[in-house]
């Protein structure tokens, strides 16, 4: 295939069957992605998926590109380390809820923080599937699995807050059920230049079924979904007559009956440089609100990848290139002594 050929979503199905239980939502992620990496214009050889430990890192052998499916929780570190030496690669982690967040979580951290320029999916069902149902870091309290019997006593966290938290400068939520927003999502997220973080609601069919019904299905997703656009008003409910205002620094549902009441619902905007107003919505969940998908934050900031490769250049160019040997030594400085 020449380079100016254009490629199609076959060209990025690999020849390995996939191997996740009937009905996951990994099915739809691994769908949506392959659609849109054709037109994100990058070689096949440019782009590459890494992941950790899960039913999700499983998603590197169903493209057909690159990729590494990595140790448990380091998913992060091998991402770094491939951006940074490669500069010109698309880089994808895939990751889930426990690989991500409980023994990864320390490596999301700081990669979140240096804002590598890579695109993050994290496969949020709420639960361990791969080693059969044992409870994780976003497990809702109360929950019973089979470490919790007799219910989750842990606080969860929000992956989305969490994120945020690390000063994350695109974070976004989709869930596995709405396609084309799934796809506005990805496609959003691959624009970004830095760290996008998305947190897709995905179910486990097997070992947490139902999940997040209460937000994804039918019959509730008009009153517990809130759909963000930026410039649009924070409205939900299937009239939309209910809106987000706030009540000082807390946020309330109000009824929107007239224009007034429309002047008090906040309109979204998600480059807001102070992340007060994306962690207020990062926070919002049923039963008390409804769940704010879309994309949550996006602002420009500079990249750990494109400083690292701006201090090589700039190194080359005021010492030359230099051997690992002159590296050791200290390019010939009093830096090392010869013991006879």
């Amino acid at each position: 295939m020449s380079d100016t050929a254009q490629l199609t979503r076959k060209d990025f199905v690999s020849d390995q069957d996939v191997r996740w239980c009937p009905g996951c939502g990994d099915y739809a992620i691994l769908s949506t992605v392959l659609k849109v990496l054709p037109d994100l214009g990058h070689k096949k050889e440019n782009i590459v998926f890494i992941s950790g430990i899960g039913c999700s890192s499983r998603f590197p052998y169903y493209a057909d590109t690159f990729g590494f499916h990595t140790i448990h929780g380091r998913a992060p570190t091998v991402a770094t380390g491939v951006k940074s030496s490669n500069p010109d690669l698309s880089v994808w982690l895939i990751t889930g809820d426990g690989d991500g967040f409980s023994i990864g979580g320390n490596h999301m951290i700081h990669m979140l923080r240096r804002n590598m320029d890579i695109n993050v999916l994290l496969f949020n069902n709420n639960i361990y599937g791969l080693t059969k149902g044992q409870y994780s870091p976003t497990t809702p309290v109360g929950h019973k699995t089979k470490t919790s019997p007799m219910g989750s006593i842990d606080s969860p966290l929000t992956p989305a807050s969490l994120a945020l938290g690390a000063d994350a400068a695109f974070v976004a939520r989709t869930t596995d059920t709405q396609i084309k927003h799934m796809e506005a999502t990805i496609r959003a997220a691959a624009e970004h230049k830095g760290t996008s973080f998305i947190e897709v609601l995905q179910n486990c069919v097997i070992f947490n079924d139902g999940i997040h019904e209460e937000v994804t299905s039918k019959e509730k997703v008009a009153d517990n979904q809130l759909i963000l656009e930026d410039g649009q008003p924070l409205l939900f409910g299937a009239d939309k007559k209910k809106g987000i205002a706030l009540d000082g620094f807390e946020p309330i549902i109000i009824d929107v009956n007239d224009e007034k009441d429309l002047e008090r619902v906040i309109v979204h905007d998600s480059s807001r440089k102070n992340p007060g107003y994306a962690h207020m919505l990062s926070h919002l969940y049923v039963p008390d609100f409804p769940v704010p998908v879309g994309v949550i934050r996006n602002i420009a900031r500079k990249t750990y990848d494109g400083a690292l490769n701006e201090q090589i250049t700039d190194a080359k160019a005021k010492m030359g290139e230099a051997s690992l040997d002159d590296m050791i030594r200290g390019f010939g400085k009093a830096n090392t002594w010869t013991i006879d």
